[in-house]
């Protein structure tokens, strides 16, 4: 087990600390875990690691924390929509931010950072772009459907027009097809019935020489 450190605070334990805790804030990762990676590694305890980022470190560094929050925002979006977020990037900001806390140089986490945003920005917005025209081709495709349906529309009124004028024209028919019929039925039965009064009034019967003489 490590000893635990009871000197003074270092440039160097700083620089660890503040990239170790923009690491853990851009993966979405706790300060606590944050704290106890520090602890481990420059042998202080995880609440010192605390007590001296709320208190030294992190007012220092309030613009790369906004940076990691919105990367870490970013990245929470994107593993939504099915993608991980510029893995290649952090790794390589990850490795250079070692690197320069090796060196004691204080540039590494706000630079680096600035720099995937920038990246980030970039794929961003070539995705913007990409959906912009998916877009206009989806309004298209929407402009020409309305089009065809307006068409459908004229022509099912046309039709419609043309069943009703058809439907009229069937009803008259049948109207004067039925006064026909009335009107042939009632010739047929006057026609039975003078037929029937004829015989009535003319009756003949046959002579003894073959001739026809009425009957009255």
């Amino acid at each position: 087990m490590a000893a635990i450190r009871q000197d003074a605070w270092s440039a160097d334990d700083d620089l660890i600390l503040a990239e170790i805790t923009l690491r853990h804030i851009r993966e979405g990762s706790t300060q606590l875990a944050a704290f106890e990676e520090v602890g481990q590694r420059i042998a202080r305890t995880a609440a010192a690691c605390g007590f001296r980022w709320n208190s030294c470190v992190r007012k220092r560094y309030d613009d790369a924390i906004s940076i990691s929050k919105q990367q870490r925002q970013k990245r929470n979006y994107l593993k939504k929509q099915g993608v991980v977020a510029l893995p290649t990037d952090e790794r390589a900001s990850a490795s250079a931010e070692e690197e320069g806390a090796g060196k004691g140089e204080l540039v590494g986490a706000d630079a680096l950072s600035l720099e995937a945003v920038i990246r980030y920005l970039k794929q961003w917005k070539g995705s913007v772009q990409e959906l912009g025209k998916q877009v206009k081709q989806l309004e298209k495709e929407l402009r020409e459907k309305d089009e065809q349906l307006r068409s459908l529309r004229e022509v099912n009124d046309r039709l419609s027009k043309q069943a009703d004028a058809a439907q009229t024209d069937y009803q008259v028919v049948n109207d004067d097809y039925k006064a026909l019929i009335r009107i042939m039925d009632r010739a047929r039965r006057l026609a039975i019935l003078s037929e029937e009064s004829e015989e009535e009034k003319a009756r003949f019967k046959m002579d003894a020489n073959g001739n026809l003489e009425r009957i009255e």
